[in-house]
């Protein structure tokens, strides 16, 4: 029997005095690229972050492989989920290489030296990402497109089968954003892994996800495929803001607009 990459039941999140998520249920069959969407304080990255057990649990429960994630200690936890927070600017005086051999600590023994299974993987992790050339730069002199490459790179060279990223592409110009989106189809298509996205793009995450969950106040608003949350009751009830759906040109790609007024 094959598990699901990630279930969470009935997840209540209590942070900072309020409580951010009221009862989520989500399952994400392994495999699947799955966007998380909805507006300001909906609580997406909550949900990201304790899914990683970064954040506790109030009430519910949170199960990863088929293991309840309360079992997994943070090395085992690692090997599993890599995680990709958000870009915040700052960064470490670490070369790139460092940086991301530093990924692959959930596989380390006691005296933390680098196996020559360590190695490859770290390899793989800059040549999928296109990042091989910046292996002696440092951080700080990255581009911010460089450096989401390159945080990318470090959860990959965890070795592990899912990945949860929050807004990997915010604040990116276009050029960049598209290296990332066009990265994450690779690795959810080669080698397969389970991917979970956060984002304010409504329109990628159309574009590009299996599956859309929406949040709203804390709870799910939606859950299901891109196409079906088009509906402009679903999109309003959501977004609190009356939308129009068109097509992109040339295509047949939902675009999703706001509704300025009647032409």
């Amino acid at each position: 029997m094959t598990h699901a990459a990630l279930v969470v039941e009935g997840l209540r999140v209590v942070y900072g005095g309020r409580q951010v998520l009221h009862g989520v249920d989500l399952e994400v069959p392994t495999g699947q690229l799955l966007a998380v969407v909805g507006p300001n304080g909906a609580g997406k990255s909550t949900l990201l972050r304790a899914m990683t057990g970064l954040v506790p649990a109030s009430a519910g429960r949170i199960v990863v492989d088929g293991r309840p994630l309360e079992r997994y200690n943070r090395r085992e936890l690692a090997r599993r989920v890599g995680y990709v927070p958000q870009a915040d600017g700052r960064s470490m005086p670490f070369s790139v290489r460092s940086f991301v051999e530093m990924g692959r600590y959930p596989h380390l023994g006691r005296w933390g030296s680098l196996a020559p299974s360590d190695l490859a993987a770290v390899q793989w992790a800059l040549d999928v990402t296109g990042t091989v050339h910046l292996t002696d730069r440092a951080l700080d002199a990255l581009s911010g497109g460089e450096r989401q490459l390159v945080s990318i790179a470090a959860a990959l060279a965890q070795g592990a089968s899912t990945l949860l990223l929050d807004e990997p592409t915010s604040f990116l110009d276009y050029r960049h954003q598209v290296e990332v989106a066009a990265l994450l189809d690779r690795l959810h298509v080669e080698p397969g892994l389970t991917i979970v996205t956060v984002s304010h793009d409504l329109n990628a995450s159309l574009a590009s996800a299996e599956a859309v969950l929406a949040l709203r106040d804390g709870s799910v608003a939606f859950h299901g495929p891109p196409r079906a949350i088009l509906e402009p009751a679903t999109l309003q009830a959501i977004y609190d803001v009356e939308l129009q759906v068109a097509t992109w040109p040339g295509s047949d790609l939902p675009l999703v607009l706001p509704r300025t007024g009647s032409r």
